[in-house]
């Protein structure tokens, strides 16, 4: 809001968001060169190609009786934890268009990136289909997230509401600075993915994941259900914001919630009473004197 006051970014904060940059990229220089921003598009790309490859390709050899239905719930929950370790600090590793979609309400990432972002999303979903069909045929449906047997449609929406606003709660919490946890909080996040599929699997999938389902409904051409996987996350991720609000907050200006959602790469941290520097320090309005706003790439 135009009344509310710049907020300082700490000495604190600013070191631990130049951490993060440091342990992504050698050069500095280069990591903060807004020309590399299709790096955040590869990324998520990339990152939601190896997750719809573990959580559909589980879902294949369960269907082939080769692999337990735990080790197939477990698999996707591990594949995230890992690519948050990897390459979060590029992109904020969102690969879900309903985590994207949370933090731009939170003020945490820029409403202009999220055509693109939801795009590479589902483009890395695409090809892992594709290399499952490749691989496999069209076994299973390609491990695509329908209802259970024995199980409605409104069963598996209700379901994947409540499961997606536990996941982005999860997500906003440890991407906050009253409760960053740095690396750790991958630890967190994938977590709760194996466990929200250990017991909710059966049920409706456990997707909490618009794009995880686009990817084998488009190859397999199984479209029966989908609604419910975009529906479901994308309420869930309304709820969760709404909690977040209620737990911390309208959200906007906190430099390592930021950070964590767009990845620090084209954005530079600065105390604002660095005059000596011309890097941008974020204010309550969401500007910043050359970095992207709040709202805008």
């Amino acid at each position: 809001m135009d009344d509310q006051q710049p907020i300082a970014i700490s000495e604190r904060d600013q070191q631990r968001a130049q951490h993060r940059i440091a342990l992504e990229f050698g050069s500095r220089e280069e990591f903060e060169d807004p020309r590399f921003g299709y790096r955040r598009l590869f990324a998520e790309a990339l990152g939601t190609f190896l997750l719809v490859l573990a959580a559909a390709g589980g879902g294949v050899l369960h269907a082939k009786g080769q692999i337990s239905l735990s080790a197939a719930v477990v698999a996707p929950g591990l594949t995230v934890m890992a690519v948050i370790l990897f390459m979060g600090a590029v992109s904020g590793a969102h690969l879900n268009p309903a985590v994207s979609i949370a933090f731009a309400l939170r003020h945490d990432f820029p409403w202009l990136r999220i055509p693109l972002y939801v795009l590479a999303q589902l483009t890395g979903a695409t090809l892992a289909a594709l290399f499952l069909l490749g691989v496999f045929g069209n076994v299973g449906h390609l491990g695509a997230t329908l209802p259970g047997p024995g199980y409605h449609t409104w069963q598996a929406l209700l379901l994947e509401i409540v499961l997606t606003g536990g996941l982005v709660s999860v997500i906003l919490g440890t991407a906050s600075r009253a409760q960053n946890v740095g690396s750790v909080g991958a630890l967190g996040v994938g977590g709760y993915v194996a466990l929200a599929g250990l017991w909710a699997a059966p049920v409706s999938g456990a997707s909490m994941n618009p794009a995880r389902s686009f990817g084998p409904a488009l190859v397999s051409g199984d479209w029966s259900a989908y609604w419910v996987y975009v529906v479901g996350p994308l309420v869930g991720a309304i709820i969760a914001v709404a909690c977040a609000v209620i737990l911390r907050g309208r959200g906007g200006g906190d430099p390592m919630a930021w950070a964590s959602a767009s990845g620090t790469l084209g954005f530079r941290l600065t105390a604002p009473w660095d005059s000596a520097t011309t890097e941008p320090t974020r204010s309550g309005s969401g500007q910043t004197s050359d970095g992207p706003p709040s709202g805008e790439d």
